[in-house]
């Protein structure tokens, strides 16, 4: 198992790198802090057992945005995938199903972005059925 974690990390940073260069070094910082929020935010509930957020907010100011998704590439799902696999690297459950949403935002703090993690109820869609009718 140790041999497919290695290919697997060695792929990411290359993915990582690549991104890199092809819209500056934006989505690597990016990809950075939704790491770093998901670490932050791990809370161990028994013997192996570290439970994350399972919902991530990306704010990202109108050109930042723009050069991300000018290629058409779903910006959203791209980083879904790689905190899904930073996840089960750290052996992380998340509360439910994961998602990351990316949004504009006028007033970023930093001028770049801002990172927010939180748990989501899971609606099943029977759930969401009844609660409708």
């Amino acid at each position: 198992m140790g041999a497919l974690s290695a290919l697997e990390q060695a792929l990411e940073n290359r993915w990582d790198a690549l991104w890199a260069r092809l819209v500056d070094k934006e989505p690597v910082e990016i990809l950075g802090a939704l790491r770093r929020e998901c670490d932050d935010n791990a809370v161990v509930c028994g013997e192996g057992r570290v439970m994350v957020p399972n919902a991530y907010d990306v704010e990202l100011p109108d050109d930042v945005h723009d050069c991300l998704t000018r290629a058409g590439t779903d910006v959203g799902q791209v980083l879904t995938d790689s905190l899904s696999r930073h996840a089960e690297r750290r052996g992380y459950e998340f509360a439910g199903p994961l998602a990351v949403h990316v949004a504009r935002c006028a007033d970023v703090p930093n001028g770049r972005y801002r990172v927010a993690g939180r748990v989501m109820r899971y609606v099943s869609a029977d759930g969401f059925f009844h609660a409708t009718h």
